[in-house]
């Protein structure tokens, strides 16, 4: 099988290219999470302490909506924050999450990236140098072309804790 990375038709060059990891790391997530049991999604590790899959995928699918949002130069709809956030609840942790399916943490998950699709076709190379303002304690500034690395990143990231759990979780079947 070979592996490579090209962009996307309707985008400029970079931005495909930049969207193409986002999609990758999308597709692997879902291999990733596929199979997952409601009791496996809502497991918190061997001593009930670490985040959930279901916390994890919906954290990313906040996170990557926000960037949506940040990307379209456009604030994010009181009506979306409510329905998805809030990014962390009062005591600086993920929200709890349970009892939520896969299909659905999926499927909302996948409508976020579609956006972002939409978005980034929308874009030219030259807009990836616009700057945007993040963060949900301190304000800080970055690039849209380092946003939309950094989707592919956070995913690619929590990727690694969703595969922790899921070694705890069947260790301990």
């Amino acid at each position: 099988m070979l592996y490579d990375l090209k962009g996307e038709v309707s985008m400029s060059p970079v931005v495909g290219m930049l969207y193409a990891a986002v999609k990758e790391n999308s597709q692997r997530l879902q291999l990733v999470t596929d199979g997952m049991s409601q009791e496996e999604i809502d497991y918190k590790g061997p001593n009930n302490n670490f985040n959930s899959t279901a916390q994890l995928l919906k954290h990313i699918t906040y996170v990557d909506l926000n960037w949506v949002y940040r990307i379209k130069g456009r604030p994010l709809p009181q009506t979306l924050r409510e329905q998805h956030g809030p990014m962390i609840d009062e005591n600086g942790r993920l929200p709890m999450v349970q009892g939520i399916s896969l299909s659905t943490l999926i499927s909302t998950y996948e409508g976020v990236i579609t956006m972002l699709k939409d978005a980034c076709v929308q874009l030219n190379d030259d807009d990836l140098g616009r700057t945007v303002t993040f963060g949900h304690e301190n304000e800080k500034q970055a690039t849209i072309r380092w946003g939309i690395w950094h989707i592919a990143d956070h995913s690619r990231y929590h990727q690694a804790h969703i595969n922790q759990l899921r070694r705890w979780y069947n260790d301990a079947q």
